[in-house]
């Protein structure tokens, strides 16, 4: 599967481990919120992890080790399903996660500008043609009326700041 990260076509630094399989002796790890949980210091303190987290589970269970996960990936089970959306922007916008949130599952070259808004900046997609057109989806919309978390003005605020800063000139 080809990863999207940053606007562009990256290789995932990250190794996948299947629950009951052993850690490679060292490099940053993938692994699922069960095997997570078991032992998370153990796994934190071994280096540069990351979890997946499904988005049948309570993100508040993650929040105690975010300042120390280096990637979180939320999971889309089916394009009809969105509450991982709501989980990113939890994860942004209410606790200040800073690190790689990355969406992976039924992520759809249709609903890239609506996980970028999110908070996603990471994208497991299943086609390669897909990864391709991320940047031109990316770049189709550069105006919101919504507010969000992803640093973008809201079309309000972008028209209180011209009119602020038009008022203060002489």
């Amino acid at each position: 599967m080809p990863l999207v990260k940053n606007g562009k076509i990256a290789t995932d630094i990250f190794f996948h481990v299947a629950d009951g399989a052993e850690l490679p002796g060292d490099g940053p790890v993938l692994v699922s919120a069960a095997r997570f949980l078991e032992d998370p210091e153990a796994l934190i303190k071994r280096g540069k992890v990351g979890v997946i987290w499904p988005n049948n589970r309570d993100i508040d269970d993650l929040v105690p080790y975010l300042d120390r996960l280096a990637l979180v990936a939320l999971v889309f089970p089916s394009f009809r399903d969105g509450r991982a959306y709501t989980q990113a922007r939890l994860l942004r916008e209410r606790h200040g996660y800073e690190g790689e949130l990355r969406a992976t599952g039924q992520v759809l070259r249709d609903q890239f500008v609506f996980m970028l808004r999110a908070g996603f900046d990471a994208f497991d997609v299943k086609k390669q043609a897909d990864a391709e057109a991320f940047g031109e989806s990316a770049r189709r919309y550069t105006v919101f009326y919504q507010p969000t978390g992803d640093g973008h003005l809201s079309a309000l605020h972008r028209r209180g700041e011209l009119r602020h800063s038009e008022s203060a000139k002489p």
